[in-house]
């Protein structure tokens, strides 16, 4: 896994997520998903630029069907933030790094 970007399954979901009082960015995504490839290179990029700002963790959805399902994943890449164990936004596709640094920024300062 990258610098800064943690793996997050259903086990540790809980701990990870939910238990976590800042804003946490999670990157579902598949082995087989094209796109989720294409903003993987940014995913991390914006976990090192946000570094004691944002958590920053992916979740396999094959591995973890039953994560992605309880939050109506449809189609990935699906970016989903949480702050304060609340899910607060999401983007689905792989959008530009200017479109998710706009995002992070907004949840950040709200």
């Amino acid at each position: 896994m990258a610098e800064g970007v943690n793996d997050v399954t259903a086990a540790t979901w809980e701990q990870e997520v939910l238990g976590e009082n800042g804003l946490v960015l999670i990157d579902f995504w598949a082995v087989w998903c094209g796109p989720c490839r294409m903003i993987a290179p940014t995913v991390e990029e914006l976990a090192r630029e946000y570094a004691g700002k944002v958590k920053v963790l992916k979740l396999n959805t094959d591995e973890n069907p039953e994560i992605a399902s309880r939050y109506k994943i449809m189609g990935i890449p699906t970016l989903m933030f949480f702050k304060g164990g609340q899910k607060v936004d999401q983007i689905v596709g792989a959008v530009p790094k200017p479109q998710l640094k706009a995002k992070l920024d907004s949840l950040i300062n709200a």
